[in-house]
């Protein structure tokens, strides 16, 4: 017989630490879910979810709350987000009974092109530093969402977050654990120790942290509206400073910047019908991972057993080839969405799974064509829901920090490939391929949830354990956000981009699965390991339609907290 594959022994133990000794619910559960009927927010930082919360109650709308809490995730929660990256958000309007999306990614600079990464020896876009940088779009989404469904004024939205920034507040734990990891990778870059640093170090859990720029520049964008940022001195600040850096944003490039509104897409999952934006973000991967998990009767196989894990792995690895291939700006690359996630191409790609066998390589279907992070999600007495979700990428982003202004710019422009001929081939004014995306589920065309996972290449595997934790499994929110998680690692791409597996990839394990799970999975030639920590972050909220109660949930593994009134 021979030999099995190795994997940490922290791996097999069962999940009794948090959850086991709950009267009710599932054992891994953290907690209850919390229940209101007036409002509710969660985000990952618990102060942030009181500062939505206050608009609410203040008679905001759940995209004021949404703006608020972003605002201020940006401040305490650096490690994951803030004004220098992008934003990406799905808003049910009561009023008019309809989902809208938003896709608020910025473009590649309009003066680099792939000639110069050729021309100066560059085989990829480096992590960090100038090269990645492209133009921020989340003060665009902020005043987009506003502008269509916002009712307090932007200054009063903003306010909490200048206080907080310039009196401090307490760092929490996971963020300062992730601060300080941070601080050696960008310290080499102009303005972040200055900006981002108490004498050269992160600030610890528990100190107090201010950040007297990022105040000003909010105060300055709550005066002077969406054009303070992309027009005014706070432009050509980035711009003077990305050209003194050798970076290549410039003021025109933020001048230019505009987010659209785009239409969400769906698949009925056994009953509910799921909803994600359209690439250039990677949310249809889920689609396409549920419509072929519709195949397959998980809940007979049961939470957690070998089939169940074995077959999402495998519907996994499927939609992830086609991702690879065909998830592009649309405006540079149209992928044939439509085809993607139907039901039809679900079925022929479903052939290729076999029940005893890992696959080692896959092929991405053929058609005729033309990865760190903060989520949130709001819900109002109205019954508007938002589901919002906004990265610098790579946790604190590029490292580069203009001059005075308190924030980093991101380093979303790392996910283009310098290929020539691939749809997300590096290009002048092009939106990268981009790993964050928020979801909705409605149920009778009513809204059911809204719900995100964070992390990179986590978040559409997450999508889909979520939905099917829900559906197969009738799992409350909290216990289908605390259920142990599994990813599977099948990119060659230590970068993050966007790339096809060659050997199989890895399954990731949390703790929580059986041995004799872990055992039948490597009996099928899945190479396993223990991961800590690479799985990502969960908010969720949903309603009851008949009674109005809206539940919210925050998973154990960020800061995190949901609260309701």
């Amino acid at each position: 017989m021979p030999r099995l594959p190795i994997i940490a022994l922290a791996a097999l133990l069962p999940i009794a630490a948090h959850g086991a000794d709950r009267v009710t619910g599932a054992a891994w559960a953290t907690r209850s879910e919390v229940l209101a009927t007036h409002g509710m927010v969660a985000t990952s930082q618990p102060l942030a979810t009181q500062v939505g919360l206050d608009v609410l109650q203040r008679g905001g709308t759940a995209v004021d709350a949404a703006i608020a809490a972003n605002a201020a995730l940006g401040l305490m929660e650096p490690t994951g987000n803030g004004i220098g990256g992008d934003l990406f958000a799905i808003v049910w309007d009561a009023k008019t009974r309809k989902l809208h999306g938003y896709n608020g990614s910025g473009r590649s600079p309009q003066s680099l092109t792939l000639q110069w990464f050729k021309d100066n020896g560059y085989s990829k876009i480096p992590s960090f530093g100038p090269l990645p940088v492209s133009t921020p779009g989340a003060v665009d989404g902020w005043f987009a969402l506003h502008g269509r469904f916002g009712k307090l004024p932007m200054k009063d939205l903003l306010a909490p977050t200048i206080a907080y920034a310039r009196d401090g507040f307490p760092v929490s734990e996971l963020i300062a654990y992730y601060w300080e990891r941070s601080v050696p990778r960008l310290r080499e870059w102009p303005g972040f120790l200055e900006q981002f640093t108490i004498d050269g170090r992160a600030p610890r859990k528990g100190e107090i942290w201010k950040n007297a720029n990022l105040a000003h520049t909010l105060e300055t964008i709550a005066k002077g509206g969406r054009d303070a940022f992309y027009r005014g001195d706070i432009a050509r600040t980035i711009g003077t400073y990305m050209q003194a850096n050798g970076g290549f944003l410039s003021s025109a490039d933020l001048a230019a910047h505009r987010g659209e509104w785009v239409e969400p897409v769906s698949t009925n999952y056994r009953g509910v019908d799921v909803w994600e934006l359209p690439p250039n973000g990677q949310g249809i991967a889920a689609l396409q991972m549920l419509n072929i998990l519709e195949g397959y009767d998980l809940k007979s196989y049961g939470f957690g057993s070998p089939e169940h894990l074995h077959l999402f792995v495998e519907a996994k690895k499927l939609a992830f080839e086609d991702r690879a291939k065909y998830y592009a700006d649309p405006d540079f690359a149209r992928a044939p969405v439509t085809r993607l996630i139907s039901k039809e191409y679900a079925a022929e790609r479903r052939k290729l799974i076999d029940m005893d066998k890992a696959a080692t390589t896959v092929a991405a279907g053929e058609f005729k064509t033309q990865g760190d992070t903060i989520y949130l999600t709001t819900a109002d007495r109205f019954g508007n829901m938002v589901s919002l979700i906004q990265s610098n990428y790579r946790g604190m982003g590029s490292g580069m920090a203009p001059t005075g202004l308190g924030f980093i710019l991101q380093d979303r422009g790392e996910m283009f490939v310098l290929k020539e001929g691939h749809a997300n081939t590096y290009a002048p004014g092009k939106r990268p391929f981009h790993t964050i995306i928020p979801a909705f589920v409605t149920k009778d065309g009513e809204p059911w949830l809204s719900f995100g996972v964070m992390g990179g290449d986590t978040q559409p595997q997450g999508h889909a354990l979520i939905v099917s934790n829900l559906v197969d499994f009738g799992m409350n929110l909290q216990e289908a956000g605390d259920a142990p998680r599994l990813q599977h690692d099948g990119s060659t791409s230590p970068e993050g981009q966007a790339t096809p597996m060659s050997d199989g990839g890895t399954i990731e394990l949390e703790t929580g699965f059986d041995y004799a799970t872990v055992r039948a999975l490597m009996r099928k030639g899945h190479k396993l390991r223990y991961a800590d920590g690479a799985f990502g972050g969960y908010q969720a909220i949903g309603r009851d339609a008949k009674s109005g109660v809206y539940s919210g949930a925050s998973e154990g593994r960020k800061d995190g907290q949901a609260a309701g009134y």
